[in-house]
């Protein structure tokens, strides 16, 4: 049993070991991380609430909007807390304090996309507040104590109602932090701590944090599902399917859904990575899925928006998996396309109707204020540092950014743009300064301007880099992370910047900006068939919302063409897929570096790539899937008429010196006739 001594010493043994392992590696990044959360917290309390509105779907650093004000304000009042409780000598709760403002950090961050403003800070909180939980541990531990008891032990009837029927650390899951056990708390930090590095693209560190949690029970769901996920990230498919699969069979009422999207991504990637391939997978959504279709409709029809949320999301990644399945494995479109509208189905009746209007304002308003003779003469910076890659989802620009990213030079900042996440800011600070009637106001105000966002870019590298390095000592075969130069270039992968091209261009007129394009049925059918985590591409997976959200892309596109003539430079993804040895170097060419040949073998490089493609990037380059959209052509004749003229587009890869050649095969990607 749980309370043997033999067991309690062994578990101490390999959390002792695991404590010290992680604390070694600390030492090294320690004084990186504490620079940056500093400047972080000091920026912070710099900023002013402005006016502006911060348009999106998504809030993306709209720091006068009354969430933001809400979750800032909920900051400060969990930093007084944990100041108060951490110079009270008599408060026993310093680590109940850092662990809630820790969480709380995260949390923010997830919801505020703006460059990962707390997630140092937060970092930080989660290593004060694991520390000071190891030590209560160690008490509990040498004094015999059961470290798995709740502080307020429930009765069986009240532990019942909130664990679900789950065993071990399982079952403090869903308990406030102040009811946790020592051992559920320290899991609950240890992966929370996992999830902020994970945000931060450091997929090594979190599989570390979430591995020192399943030291204390290794069982424990939530560690098991995100490790799987960075595993993925990180290319690791077996390990990431074991831990998928064991969160299938243990997690009995379904909250950990992310294994099923995990396992149907690992099996397109490598079927035989999984123990079982399809087959496996295949059973237990047959199983399931007519369960949970019945406990769906029982909500609906007692009108549980909880419940019918929760059933909703269950069936909408199964059918989604089920897609996957007949459109990798069988090849059965017809069954594809059944799975996949039915899982978009379920997951637009949870979300509110498209509001088409607001998206054509929305554009319209672009156009209205970014007019040819809008541009002052000698403003913004001079640096060529940034690397703005734009366009459409799904239109390949991660495989852009990793041929960016495969130079030494040159580094990816991850999805989480810098420049997007101050943009509101940005904005305001642009107005504020063209009303003061001195140009040279505004001049130095958008330098200024400039001049944080790449020091903010270069911060992010900084911490990330001194985070990721092997701090063991034990790098001696990483030779191409050893010798890696401090880059020059940082590539902002914000694809909806494409509405910001104007603000780009004000505060960066030297600076390279990408726009990558694909083929607009394939790209359409990509955005369609892909599940996107709730938010401002929820739209994506409706005929209606998807086709205005294409026609004000190419309209925006259209009009930075006509206003910035030459200033967006274009790349088809066609291109770079049949004819990299030539795109490549024009693309690193244009971003002002030295041609590394190196960078052709991209897809083998270490860097982890956190989006939907992470599976597809790794297999290098392959041209079989263009055209795909034809596949289901019968199905798509109603989004080709909604987006009208758009179904084809006549543009050409505009990098300099870069001259197409024309392939014996050329692959037939040929727009419908609208």
């Amino acid at each position: 049993s749980y309370d043997s001594n033999r067991e309690q010493r062994t578990r101490r043994d390999e959390v002792d070991a695991a404590i010290g392992r992680r604390r070694r590696r600390e030492e090294t990044a320690s004084r990186t991380k504490q620079r940056s959360s500093r400047k972080q917290v000091d920026d912070d309390d710099e900023r002013e609430d402005v006016g502006g509105g911060g348009g999106g779907d998504r809030p993306t650093g709209p720091r006068s909007s009354a969430l933001y004000r809400q979750m800032e304000s909920k900051i400060r009042t969990l930093r007084s807390a944990y100041a108060k409780s951490r110079d009270s000598p008599d408060d026993d709760d310093e680590h109940l304090a850092a662990f809630r403002l820790a969480e709380f950090m995260k949390q923010r961050d997830a919801t505020i996309h703006d460059g990962g403003t707390y997630q140092m800070e937060a970092i930080e909180m989660y290593d004060r507040a694991i520390s000071l939980m190891e030590d209560r541990w160690r008490e509990k531990v040498r004094g015999g104590e059961d470290t798995r008891r709740p502080p307020h032990h429930h009765g069986s009837s009240d532990m019942a109602a909130v664990t679900g029927g789950y065993s071990g650390l399982n079952r403090e899951l869903f308990l406030d932090a102040d009811a946790k056990s020592s051992e559920g708390l320290l899991c609950a930090a240890l992966c929370g701590r996992g999830k902020v590095y994970f945000m931060s693209n450091m997929f090594g560190r979190a599989v570390e944090s979430y591995e020192e949690c399943l030291s204390y029970d290794g069982g424990y769901l939530d560690a098991l599902t995100y490790r799987a996920q960075a595993l993925l990230i990180l290319g690791k498919y077996v390990e990431a399917g074991r831990d998928y699969r064991r969160v299938l069979e243990t997690d009995k009422d379904g909250i950990f859904a992310d294994a099923v999207t995990g396992l149907a991504r690992i099996l397109t990637a490598r079927e035989d990575a999984v123990e079982g391939g399809w087959d496996y997978l295949v059973r237990f959504l047959e199983t399931m899925l007519p369960r949970n279709r019945e406990a769906y409709d029982g909500f609906k029809l007692s009108n549980n928006a909880s419940g019918i949320k929760h059933y909703a999301d269950r069936m909408r990644r199964m059918h989604h998996a089920m897609f996957a399945y007949h459109d990798a494995k069988t090849l059965d479109a017809t069954e594809a396309w059944r799975h996949l509208s039915e899982g978009n189905a379920y997951k637009m009746s949870t979300v509110a109707p498209f509001d088409a209007a607001s998206e054509r304002e929305r554009a319209s308003r672009v156009k209205a204020v970014f007019v040819p003779d809008f541009f002052p003469k000698g403003l913004g910076s001079e640096s060529r540092a940034p690397i703005f890659v734009i366009g459409f989802v799904r239109s390949g620009s991660t495989l852009l950014e990793r041929i960016l990213d495969a130079h030494p030079l040159i580094v990816g900042t991850g999805e989480d743009s810098v420049f997007n996440g101050r943009l509101d800011t940005i904005r305001n600070e642009i107005v504020r300064a063209s009303t003061a009637g001195d140009l040279r106001v505004l001049q130095n105000t958008v330098r200024k301007l400039a001049d944080d966002v790449v020091d903010d870019m270069r911060k992010r590298w900084e911490v990330i880099d001194a985070n990721t390095r092997d701090n063991d000592g034990d790098d001696d075969n990483d030779s191409d992370i050893k010798r890696q130069p401090s880059p020059t270039r940082f590539a902002d992968k914000m694809l909806t910047n494409y509405m910001n091209v104007g603000f780009i261009h004000m505060l960066f007129p030297n600076a390279l900006i990408l726009h990558v394009a694909r083929e607009p049925m394939d790209t359409l059918l990509s955005a369609y068939k892909h599940d996107f985590s709730p938010g401002g591409l929820d739209y994506t997976s409706e005929f209606e919302g998807l086709a205005q959200l294409y026609r004000s892309y190419r309209d925006i596109m259209v009009h930075w063409d006509e206003v910035l003539p030459g200033r967006v430079t274009h790349v088809r993804y066609e291109d770079m897929v049949t004819d990299l040895p030539n795109v490549a170097p024009a693309i690193i060419r244009a971003a002002g570096v030295v041609w590394d040949p190196t960078v052709l073998d991209f897809h083998r490089k270490k860097q982890a790539v956190n989006t939907l493609s992470t599976t597809q990037v790794r297999k290098g380059v392959y041209s079989h899937h263009l055209g795909g959209w034809r596949r289901y052509e019968e199905y798509l004749g109603p989004l080709v008429d909604l987006v009208g003229s758009r179904a084809g587009y006549d543009l050409r890869t505009s990098l300099p010196g870069y001259v197409k050649k024309e392939a014996e095969n050329d692959v037939n990607t040929e727009s419908p006739s609208v």
